[in-house]
């Protein structure tokens, strides 16, 4: 029951980079099955970022990776530099 609970108060939150750019919502999270370690967020992007516009990504959802974050709170806070170089979006 634990689980569900946090993964509610995680879902829908914000991903913004580190310059303040936002980068879309949160979706869901890949977990290592074997070492439970989280290995990518899924985030819905937000079309009318501009930082999306210039990665332009192909899909509307994309995986950010789990290295890339720098802090949680009210948001995730990503590195816009390791999202930039991340092979799942600059394609």
């Amino acid at each position: 029951m634990y689980k569900y609970t946090i993964a509610r108060q995680l879902a829908t939150k914000r991903v913004i980079t580190n310059r303040g750019d936002e980068v879309g919502k949160l979706t869901d999270l890949l977990v290592n099955e074997v070492s439970g370690e989280i290995e990518f967020l899924l985030v819905e992007v937000d079309r009318d970022s501009k930082l999306i516009k210039r990665l332009n990504p192909k899909e509307r959802i994309i995986q950010v990776p789990y290295s890339a974050v720098t802090a949680v709170s009210d948001v995730f806070i990503v590195d816009e530099r390791e999202l930039a170089t991340a092979p799942e979006i600059a394609q």
